[in-house]
C-alpha cells in the first residue's frame, strides 16, 4: 500500500506541474487528461458539485485564473492515504496551503486590490490508477474579502492573519513514510473525536455546553494551534481556544445533527479528513457576531491535524461559511455586488 500511496501523490503532483503552468484557454484540456471519464468536482459556495472537466473549468478555473494571474501555488501540507470512511480501498492525496496571485480583476464581485493576495486552499483529490476520480476543493473566501477590505462579519473571536504551514516545516510528504505512523495518527484523531463525544453526552446530561479543558488535554498539546477559517480566525493553546472558538460554537450553535464524513485518512504525522456536510446547526444564540436564528444550516468542515508524540500539536480548518449563511438567507456575494457595483467572474 506504501507504494500506491506514493504513486498517487506522483499522479496528483504531475497533474499540478502541468495545470499549473497551462494558459488559460487549455485548463479544460489539461484536466480531461488526468481526470476520469466521470470525473466529480465539489467547490464551496457559490461553486458546488460540478461534473465532467468543462464545467470544472468554465465554473471555477477560468474566473480564477483571469482575477488572479500569474497564480502560484504555495503548499504547506501533502499526504496521502487509504480512506477509513467506506469500504476500504478508496486512495486519496490531501494538499493544503495557499494559492498566491496578483488580484487584479473581480472575483465573486470581491473588488481588486492591485496587489498580491493569499487564497487559502485544501484540496482533496480520490485518484484511480493513473488519473484523479473526484475533486473537493475548499477556499476561504471571506479571507481574500478581508485582504480587499470588504470583510462581511463582525469582528472575529480569534486572530486574523496569514495562517502558517507547520511549525515543524515537515508537512510535504514527498518520501513514503513509515504505515505505523500513520496508523498512530488516525488512531489519535479516532480517539480525540471519542473523547469530543463523550464530553458532549456528558455535558448534555449536566446541562452544561461548556466542555472541560481535560477533555482536550488528553489528546492535545496543551499549547496547540488551531487555524479556523476568515471570520472565526486562529487561537493558540487549549485555553484560548476554548475561549475563543470552542464555547462560542457549543454554547450558541444548537440542535446539531453529524453526517459524517466523506474522506479520512492518515500518512506519517499527518491527517484530515471532509465532509459534505460534515452536520447540520441552528444558531440560536448567534454566531459569527450576528444575531440568533432558528434557522438550520450545514456547514461543510475540513480539519487537517499534526501529530507531535502522543498528541495533536497543529489543526487547520476550513468552513464554507458563506453556504452556511446563504442557507439562513444571507447572501453574502450578493450584497457585495449591491454595495461595490462589480460585475461577477
Amino acid at each position: 500500500m506504501t507504494a500506491e500511496l506514493q504513486h498517487a501523490k506522483q499522479v496528483v503532483l504531475e497533474y499540478y506541474d502541468v495545470f499549473d503552468a497551462a494558459p488559460v484557454d487549455q485548463l479544460a484540456d489539461v484536466l480531461r487528461k488526468h481526470t476520469t471519464d466521470n470525473y466529480s468536482w465539489r467547490g464551496i459556495h457559490p461553486f458546488y458539485e460540478q461534473s465532467g472537466v468543462d464545467a470544472v473549468a468554465k465554473t471555477f478555473w477560468v474566473p480564477l485564473r483571469q482575477a488572479f494571474s500569474p497564480l502560484q501555488r504555495r503548499p504547506d501540507v501533502l499526504f496521502a492515504g487509504v480512506n477509513t470512511v467506506g469500504d476500504g480501498r478508496e486512495v486519496w492525496v490531501c494538499q493544503m496551503g495557499h494559492l498566491l496571485g496578483l488580484f487584479d480583476r473581480p472575483w465573486l464581485a470581491i473588488p481588486p486590490t492591485q496587489r498580491m493576495c493569499f487564497l487559502r486552499y485544501a484540496e482533496f483529490h480520490r485518484v484511480e490508477d493513473d488519473r484523479i476520480a473526484e475533486t473537493t476543493l475548499f477556499l476561504d473566501v471571506i479571507s481574500v474579502m478581508q485582504q480587499a477590505g470588504q470583510d462581511p462579519l463582525p469582528p472575529q473571536t480569534g486572530a486574523s492573519h496569514l495562517h502558517p504551514g507547520p511549525r515543524t516545516h515537515d508537512g510535504v510528504l514527498l518520501e513514503a513514510q513509515d504505515p505505523d505512523e500513520g496508523n498512530r495518527t488516525m488512531a489519535l484523531v479516532d480517539k480525540m473525536i471519542d473523547d469530543l463525544d463523550v464530553a458532549n453526552l456528558a455535558g448534555n446530561e449536566a446541562g452544561d455546553d461548556r466542555m472541560p479543558r481535560e477533555a482536550l488535554a488528553t489528546t492535545w498539546h496543551h499549547d496547540m494551534l488551531w487555524f479556523g477559517p476568515a471570520g472565526i480566525g486562529a487561537t493558540y493553546t487549549i485555553d484560548r481556544y476554548q475561549q475563543q472558538h470552542q464555547f462560542p460554537f457549543r454554547v450558541n450553535l444548537t440542535s446539531k445533527v453529524f453526517h459524517g464524513h466523506i474522506a479520512r485518512f492518515a500518512e506519517g504525522n499527518y491527517a484530515g479528513f471532509f465532509g459534505w456536510s460534515n452536520l447540520t446547526n441552528t444558531p440560536t444564540g448567534g454566531f459569527l457576531g450576528l444575531p440568533g436564528s432558528d434557522v438550520a444550516a450545514d456547514m461543510r468542515v475540513v480539519d487537517i491535524y499534526r501529530r507531535d508524540g502522543d498528541q495533536l500539536a497543529e489543526n487547520w480548518v476550513f468552513i464554507d461559511l458563506l453556504h452556511w449563511l446563504y442557507m439562513q438567507g444571507l447572501d453574502v456575494l450578493a450584497r457585495m455586488r449591491q454595495l461595490t457595483g462589480q460585475e461577477e467572474l
